[in-house]
């Protein structure tokens, strides 16, 4: 079951924001490529809608900042309401906007990184579990974002991929290191499907 908050003020301009959170849903953690299919996907519409925007992802919970025409907006949280990869997707703010944070991205996806657990503007944040913030410290996480997107931005690193995985059996180390849980969850899984596999074959 989906909850709206769509903002009580009638949105009036061309230019709007819509920002929500979502649970990942078995069907996301099934497969090891779904961050990857879901930017690749969206960053070919994105562009094609004039939609930018930001989605992280992390401990099971997406976050997502997307601006762009009221009328793409609106398209876009429908297509994202009957998506099987996540559930409980609840809307933090769909409102008009002046300008643009995230101009240069149709979509970057990132997820929460060991830079992201140590910074101290984060801790009040962490563990991340963005439906028990309160109802302003979403606006705190969007703006850290933006310092990210702005970092990255003059680094030259816009719209870059993320990274590939191909298969469940990738490093742990390397899992733990960079992706947290998500990609632990996909080792964990794959382990359990080779050892099934060992046990029927004996």
């Amino acid at each position: 079951m989906s909850t709206i908050n769509d903002s009580t003020n009638p949105v009036t301009t061309d230019l709007c924001q819509l920002v929500y959170i979502s649970r990942i849903t078995s069907t996301g953690l099934s497969s090891p490529s779904t961050l990857n299919d879901i930017s690749e996907t969206a960053v070919e519409r994105n562009h094609a809608d004039d939609i930018t925007g930001i989605l992280c992802y992390g401990n099971g919970y997406f976050f997502q900042c997307v601006e762009g025409s009221e009328q793409a907006l609106t398209n876009l949280k429908n297509r994202l309401l009957i998506d099987d990869r996540h559930k409980e997707l609840e809307i933090l703010d769909f409102s008009e906007i002046t300008e643009r944070r995230f101009v240069s991205w149709s979509l970057r996806s990132i997820t929460l990184e060991r830079w992201m657990t140590k910074d101290p503007e984060l801790k009040p944040l962490m563990p991340f579990k963005p439906y028990t913030w309160k109802s302003d410290q979403w606006r705190k996480f969007l703006d850290i974002l933006q310092d990210y997107y702005e970092k990255q931005n003059r680094t030259g690193e816009v719209d870059t991929s993320p990274i590939k995985y191909s298969t469940l059996g990738v490093a742990l180390s390397k899992v733990v290191g960079q992706h947290q849980a998500f990609f632990l969850i996909q080792t964990v899984l794959g382990l359990m499907i080779a050892a099934t596999l060992l046990w029927l074959m004996l």
